[in-house]
């Protein structure tokens, strides 16, 4: 796909952030864009943004009868669907000790199983389209596990495993899909501010990560893109992802140690 004019183009998660950012470079490039979100006012305003060739939808990514009555409904109004993007996701702070199995199961049915949804759902418009494309947005994250994000390690993990082998079947069976992985470092989004657990106040703590997040979400949105055009398996975004990426192929398994002396001294300066 070297361009994306008149291409439909389905964005999950589109309220804000990284998503909205998507959809609104995608209907600059000219393509139609079917862009969705849980908060209804979020997904409307995005569409806005975008302009008339933008349509928003209220979608819950972890309902899997609403996302495949998603598909349906976006390829009766657009007669087709070539990109889906399943960017939807949420976080949660928490040990495994204190984490709650509702907020487990909250976090894997949005980040894993929306992305699972939302590629079983789009794959057979993809593939009848003759040009289409699956990118699902894992993390740095699926990369390296990190004190007190086990869940969305978890997550991240496995998006990683599925897409990677997703795109393996559409080699084999010769389909005419690419299919990217996407790990972002920091983003300068509302992930944190909207996240669940954590054991100080939350907008000191989304304060901090937005100082230390290095990228912007029209920068990662570029970034997507163009990892669409050379229909590339992997898209790191950030130079912290790059840096996160070499970390565990350089040490191994030896990171481990490291990273957790590092939280532990983190933990300690918050209490006192």
């Amino acid at each position: 796909m070297k361009q994306f004019a008149d291409k439909v183009a389905v964005v999950t998660g589109a309220g804000s952030g990284i998503g909205r950012a998507l959809a609104l470079e995608f209907a600059r490039r000219g393509a139609r864009v079917a862009l969705s979100d849980v908060n209804t006012a979020d997904a409307e305003e995005t569409a806005k943004l975008a302009g008339e060739n933008a349509q928003a939808y209220t979608l819950d990514v972890a309902d899997r009868a609403a996302v495949l009555a998603h598909a349906e409904e976006v390829v009766s109004d657009f007669g087709g669907a070539n990109v889906i993007v399943n960017n939807a996701g949420v976080a949660l702070g928490a040990t495994v000790e204190e984490m709650t199995f509702e907020d487990f199961d909250w976090l894997m049915g949005v980040n894993l199983g929306g992305v699972v949804n939302g590629t079983k759902a789009f794959l057979p418009h993809l593939i009848a389209s003759g040009d289409g494309h699956v990118v699902n947005i894992s993390s740095v994250f699926g990369f390296v596990g990190v004190p007190t994000q086990s869940a969305y390690n978890a997550a991240k993990f496995a998006v990683r495993g599925f897409t990677e082998a997703l795109r393996e079947e559409m080699l084999i069976a010769r389909h005419p899909v690419g299919v990217s992985c996407v790990h972002p470092g920091g983003i300068k989004t509302n992930i944190v501010r909207n996240s669940r657990g954590g054991d100080g106040d939350q907008e000191q703590a989304a304060a901090g990560f937005e100082r230390i997040a290095q990228t912007t979400p029209e920068k990662a949105a570029l970034t997507i893109l163009r990892g669409i055009e050379r229909r590339s398996a992997r898209v790191l975004i950030g130079p912290d992802a790059y840096v996160i990426d070499a970390i565990p192929r350089i040490l191994g398994s030896a990171y481990q140690r490291p990273v957790a002396v590092l939280a532990r001294l983190g933990l300690k300066q918050r209490k006192s």
